[in-house]
């Protein structure tokens, strides 16, 4: 890919990639985008996609390598340095039915997803990113199953494409639930665990949270944001078990894999591990530095931001990819399947948090 013959066009077709993420930086930053918490990994994949269906074609195809670079290593290292914005501290401070929850919401979406996809006889690949999507951190969770599941682009990007319309519809409607009396007996902490645990994305979950209260003098906000980021640190395990559960039906694919015990080939996502090892980190670094934001340890915000960057990265590389037609062959299936599972997170995650929070 790097080698001297091809390292032109590898960079040209990066630099593109780079070009279309800072467009989507900028378009994040417009008031009216801002108010609708869209963040620069939606709008890049947006970008993506409307270039996939307009001048890619008129793309060189000896700068594809580049994209690919964008939606494999620069995805899998912003997937490590997406820890930085973790630590072990926040879970202690929800306290274990936040735990709980997420353990069971996490674990039934998933297994929800595999088995509503097989009823729906939809493709496997397709099934399991919608779930994982839905059940831990939306467009962040599929990028990181992306590269351990090892589906087409188009079909990561269908599936990220389902969890932000449903994610952007909770963001609205958990704010109306609450002014309408519908979460009163949650209780403000049960309140903030139920919209942490059961939105999609980070932003949705900010974005429900500040309009339910503004300034967290209910503390909804924030904790339902501590819960939504315990969630997002079961990234790592999901990966783990996901690469071994898929060992034995990728093991004919000629992919970075081990064996185990001579039989099956198991991929493990070592970026995982990666993951973890900068929560710890992080966790070492804030206690060290006697502080009570990850955001109050030195070059934490820079490091946040260029992390969003790569992501936004691997995101627009997913979008050009993805053309109509592709949606086209993927049907109705996958956003019927996300809008089951939406059913299952608003319902259950509401009758979850209902009976568990009390017993603490």
């Amino acid at each position: 890919m790097f080698d001297k013959e091809n390292r032109a066009n590898t960079i040209h077709g990066i630099l593109l990639i780079a070009l279309f993420s800072f467009a989507a930086f900028y378009l994040a930053e417009i008031p009216f985008v801002k108010s609708l918490s869209l963040s620069p990994l939606i709008i890049g994949i947006i970008l993506g996609m409307l270039y996939a269906n307009s001048l890619r074609n008129k793309l060189p195809e000896t700068w594809v390598p580049g994209i690919k670079f964008c939606t494999k290593q620069i995805l899998r290292a912003g997937i490590v340095l997406y820890g930085f914005r973790l630590t072990l501290t926040q879970v202690a401070a929800v306290g274990l039915p936040a735990i709980i929850i997420d353990t069971i919401v996490v674990a039934g979406t998933i297994f929800l997803g595999i088995g509503l996809g097989r009823l729906l006889r939809m493709d496997k690949d397709t099934a399991l990113m919608t779930a994982t999507g839905s059940a831990i951190c939306g467009a962040a969770a599929v990028l990181g199953a992306e590269p351990v599941v090892k589906c087409e682009s188009h079909k990561t990007a269908i599936a990220v494409s389902t969890v932000v319309i449903f994610g952007t519809i909770s963001m609205f409607l958990y704010p109306i639930m609450y002014r309408t009396g519908m979460l009163d007996a949650l209780g403000d902490t049960g309140t903030a665990i139920y919209t942490g645990s059961t939105l999609h994305e980070v932003a949705h979950v900010a974005g429900a949270g500040n309009a339910m209260d503004p300034t967290d003098t209910l503390g909804i906000a924030g904790t339902a944001t501590i819960t939504k980021m315990i969630r997002v640190m079961m990234l790592a395990p999901v990966l783990v078990i996901m690469g071994f559960a898929l060992g034995g039906r990728k093991r004919n694919e000629g992919q970075e894999t081990i064996a185990y015990k001579g039989k099956n080939k198991i991929t493990i996502p070592w970026f995982a591990f990666g993951f973890i090892g900068i929560i710890c980190l992080n966790t070492l670094l804030q206690h060290m530095l006697g502080v009570e934001s990850v955001k109050e340890i030195p070059l934490n915000g820079a490091i946040e931001y260029a992390d969003t960057f790569m992501l936004t990265m691997a995101m627009t590389a997913l979008g050009t990819e993805t053309s109509i037609d592709k949606f086209k062959q993927a049907g109705a299936k996958p956003f019927l399947l996300a809008g089951l599972l939406y059913v299952w997170l608003v319902v259950g995650g509401y009758l979850l948090t209902k009976y568990i929070v009390p017993m603490f």
